[in-house]
């Protein structure tokens, strides 16, 4: 990185008792980092400490900022008043008693600057000599205490890969200013221990990552700046602290378990530290004497600091409640998200006998075990048709549901009037968008297609926080074009107007896009970045972009096709040994079968047993309407003497499970277009059961289908609006014995790569780790701002545009140029 482009970054050090640590930490801040000092701030809080550390501190290292606080913030308060006083756009956190290795704060930076999804660095520290481990990963117990992993250990070097972590140490870390302040910094009713911890949790919970970096090495003196604090009030606060940040972090499935069992097991803690023994109230055994029941009872310090900090617990639940309010409507991801972060959530983490005793008891019996393996939720939507009959959108979200619910808890759930579905493993609903409220509360992730999105405003909302994947592999703007030509002018710029205005809403909302193939990619990439979606922090983030939108066409059964009943020789009276080419898909505005029909025309002068089938008339959708190429397709077939000899047309589509035995029956397949702009960015779907039932395959040259069989021999393709080309190549795969042996041999190779669990994996890897989007990330801000121009940048920019204006029109343009600035200056005024 360039020094004129490293962000500003904020260093906060807060001062206990004691100057002297500090002051050799701030020292080594500004003598041993790597990064600019130009670049560099240093904030100390002096944390009413009393002994005039403060002036000691200003003495010693005037380049400081030094601010004191009030009264003992804790580590918490103390931290946030530091901030506050910052103007970096990266803050730092540092121990007063540890020294940063050079690059801490340059390692850290570059994380941030490469990895716009990282909203804080966790740096390694070791112990003060670097021979031993302080942090170099946390971990998380369901009952919400974080811990150091490894810690104590020898520093041998195999923990040094960088890796996402639930959070980082206090001690030393670097996070985002602006998302710091978003998320409203440290929680001060912390005071100290887990503040940290529940910073890295919120960070999580908001699609944000915090990443493991041990190139950002600082070392510790362990707990040298909290010698006063005794055993139990340590315990006090991390008991108190782990339960408020179980309640403001987890969900309200987890709370509901988790938080009782929590509860009971710090009595447990609190017991079996203070050696309390239960049988002291015994009263089961012989009846109770009242001198008994009024003796001392003796409880330790450290017994008593467990129930304390219960009952604090609850002195903070008013103000807990709110914050909890705020932390569940702006969370993105599910617990089930950060089990791997959590590391080993149901480790005991203390080694007491009673208590290890307790703690397997209550996980068993709260069922805790099955809190982080609840599967994701995934609501699916689409406005098509689901039944026994679907057409294309249908049938892809119907398998997508499939797929996704191999791992996922799915639901189907369609706004269109016709579901009568198929029996499925998965949950199908057809409902109206006023009843999707609960559906969409259920859900994790939002899967939809087509329209749906018109119909949830609910997530089209600025503060709507759910993950959206909007499936785009069908350009229906680019359909329309071709759709609605015979329309009046009016009624397509408004109909166009409206598709676009559907299109552009998904795009400025998505989280993850599916188009169909690589041409749709690069076309809907141009669409993003008009819409200012390819942002440099997306970019930066990932510069392939396909983390964004990825490549998912439409595809198949990974069983080959089996007969299960009769086909179209049987349903429309074919002979056995008629050669068929089968039309497998709906009649629409932008496909050619009127070529097609002629082209049929001549190959029966030849073959008189040739056959065309269509395999559905009329749209399974009852809101499709009819289009008229279907009516012209027929009235062609009719004048030309076809229909019932040579050309067949099934009206109602088949049944999707037993298509099968229509495709069987096939010998092979045909699509037919025109050369127009929807063909270039076309996926036609139907086509892939062609290779599903190894059929030879004839199509138009034009779209991303015709590059596959072109390039892998599947078949034949032709030019468009060519009859005599096209009746050729129908001529070749139906009485080509070889040749269509051969195509069904290269077709059996390249089916296996269009198989729904194949073609899906871009789907199904980002619903095992779902993010929002890089810049829709929550608290997001640029790192690193211009810098205002003085007085002599001013002066010689100006002298610039001069020669510049000079070169280009001579006085002329110079004065039209500095009229233009001054009227705009007026008009600013004004």
């Amino acid at each position: 990185m360039e020094r004129a482009s490293l962000p500003d970054v904020s260093v906060v050090v807060v001062n206990y008792r004691g100057a002297e640590d500090t002051i050799t930490c701030l020292r080594a801040l500004y003598a041993d980092l790597s990064y600019p000092a130009e670049n560099l701030q240093v904030v100390c809080v002096d944390n009413a400490s009393g002994d005039g550390s403060a002036e000691r501190i200003r003495a010693a290292v005037p380049a400081a900022t030094v601010v004191e606080a009030p009264a003992n913030l804790g580590f918490a308060g103390g931290c946030n008043l530091g901030a506050r006083h910052a103007t970096g756009s990266v803050l730092a956190f540092l121990n007063n008693d540890a020294r940063p290795h050079p690059d801490w704060v340059r390692a850290a930076v570059r994380v941030l600057r490469d990895e716009p999804t990282v909203g804080a660095v966790a740096s390694k520290v070791l112990d003060w000599d670097g021979t031993a481990i302080d942090f170099v990963d946390g971990g998380l117990t369901w009952f919400g205490m974080g811990y150091k992993r490894h810690a104590g250990e020898p520093d041998d070097g195999s923990h040094d890969a960088p890796r996402d972590v639930l959070f980082g140490t206090g001690s030393a870390l670097l996070v985002r200013a602006e998302l710091f302040r978003e998320l409203g910094g440290f929680d001060e009713r912390f005071f100290m221990f887990y503040e940290d911890v529940d910073l890295g949790w919120r960070l999580n919970l908001r699609g944000w990552r915090v990443r493991f970096e041990p190139r950002s090495l600082t070392y510790h003196k362990h707990h040298g700046s909290m010698s006063t604090v005794d055993t139990s009030r340590e315990l006090y606060l991390l008991e108190r602290n782990a339960l408020a940040a179980l309640y403001k972090n987890a969900s309200d499935e987890t709370l509901a378990k988790a938080l009782p069992a929590a509860l009971a097991l710090c009595v447990r803690r609190a017991t079996a530290r203070g050696e309390i023994d239960p049988t002291q109230l015994e009263i089961t055994r012989r009846p109770a004497d009242p001198a008994d029941d009024a003796a001392p009872v003796p409880v330790s310090r450290q017994a008593l600091a467990g129930f304390l900090a219960i009952d604090q617990f609850v002195e903070l639940l008013p103000s807990l409640t709110e914050s909890r309010r705020v932390e569940q409507a702006a969370r993105t991801v599910t617990d089930a998200d950060l089990v791997t972060l959590m590391r080993k959530a149901l480790e005991p983490a203390y080694p007491l006998e009673r208590y290890l005793a307790a703690h397997d008891v209550l996980v068993e019996a709260f069922g805790i075990e099955e809190l982080y393996g609840r599967p994701r939720r995934v609501l699916i939507v689409t406005g098509d048709a689901i039944s026994e009959r679907m057409a294309g959108p249908a049938i892809r979200a119907w398998h997508m549901a499939e797929v996704l619910s191999a791992e996922h808890d799915v639901r189907l759930v369609t706004f269109n009037p016709l579901c009568m579905p198929p029996e499925a493993r998965f949950a199908v609903h057809g409902l109206q968008p006023r009843d999707i409220d609960p559906h969409l509360a259920w859900a994790d992730i939002v899967v939809l297609q087509g329209h749906a999105l018109e119909f949830m405003p609910q997530l089209r909302q600025p503060r709507s926080n759910k993950i959206v994947v909007c499936d785009i592999y069908d350009p229906m703007h680019l359909e329309l074009l071709e759709q609605g030509r015979d329309a009046t002018d009016e009624q397509r710029e408004k109909d166009f107007a409206g598709v676009q205005r559907v299109l552009d809403n998904q795009l400025r909302r998505g989280d993850f896009f599916l188009c169909a193939s690589e041409r749709q990619r690069h076309f809907w990439l141009g669409h993003l970045a008009s819409t200012g979606r390819l942002t440099p922090a997306l970019y930066d983030n990932d510069r392939t972009t396909r983390s964004l939108l990825a490549v998912a066409p439409f595809g198949l059964s990974g069983k080959p096709p089996q007969r299960t009943g009769p086909g179209l020789r049987d349903a429309l009276g074919i002979g056995q040994d008629d050669k068929v080419v089968l039309w497998a898909g709906g009649v629409y505005s932008w496909f050619d079968p009127l070529t097609l029909i002629r082209a049929v025309d001549r190959l029966r002068d030849k073959h008189s047993d040739a056959r065309l089938v269509f395999l559905g008339m009329k749209h399974p959708n009852p809101e499709v309407p009819d289009m008229d190429i279907a009516d012209h397709t027929r009235a062609l077939a009719e004048r030309l003497g076809l229909v019932g000899s040579h050309v067949f047309f099934n009206e109602a589509w088949v049944p999707y499970n037993d298509r099968q035995n229509w495709l069987l029956d096939a010998d092979a397949g045909v699509t037919t277009h025109y050369e127009h702009v929807e063909t270039t960015f076309a996926f036609r779907t139907r086509v892939l059961d062609y290779l599903w039932a190894g059929l030879p395959i004839v199509t138009t040259d034009g779209d991303a289908f015709a590059d596959l069989v072109s390039r892998e021999g599947l078949g034949v393709v032709v030019p468009s609006e060519d009859p005599d080309a096209l009746a050729a190549a129908l001529e070749k795969v139906l009485y080509d014995k070889d040749f269509a042996a051969a195509c069904a041999e290269r077709i059996a190779v390249v089916r296996e790569r269009f198989t729904w669990e194949a073609v899906l994996e871009p789907l199904v890897e980002f619903c095992r780790h779902p993010r929002p989007a890089a810049d829709r990330l929550p608290g997001s801000a640029p790192m690193v701002r211009n810098t205002p121009l003085g007085r002599k940048e001013k002066l010689q920019r100006d002298v610039k545009l001069v020669k510049d204006y000079l070169s280009q029109g001579g006085p002329r343009e110079v004065a039209r140029r500095a009229t233009g600035r001054v009227l705009k200056k007026l008009r600013g005024h004004g």
